[in-house]
């Protein structure tokens, strides 16, 4: 676990995960990153420590956001209208 916190804190690379710092390879971090999110660890780690500051009352929800990497679009928005040429005589752009 450690590891895997050091090096996305750090945006180093796994492979360069420094041996004396004791977190074992990056690559068996990386593996057990994929693991983990996988079987939803992470998910369920977020919802967890949600659940325990909101509870403490330590969350401010007036100031939370949500982007589209926690909430998927229900279907795609309308698609754009082409823009028609009005010149007299002129075919409209295909491009």
């Amino acid at each position: 676990m450690q590891g895997i916190l050091f090096v996305l804190h750090t945006g180093i690379q796994w492979e360069f995960l420094p041996q004396e710092l004791g977190f074992g390879s990056g690559m068996t971090c990386w593996r057990r990153l994929a693991e983990w999110n996988e079987a939803g660890v992470w998910q369920r780690l977020h919802e967890e420590l949600l659940a325990e500051l909101n509870a403490a009352g330590k969350l401010d929800w007036s100031r939370a956001v949500i982007d589209s990497s926690h909430v998927r679009a229900a279907r795609r928005g309308p698609k754009a209208a082409r823009a028609r040429s009005t010149a007299p005589g002129q075919a409209p752009s295909t491009t």
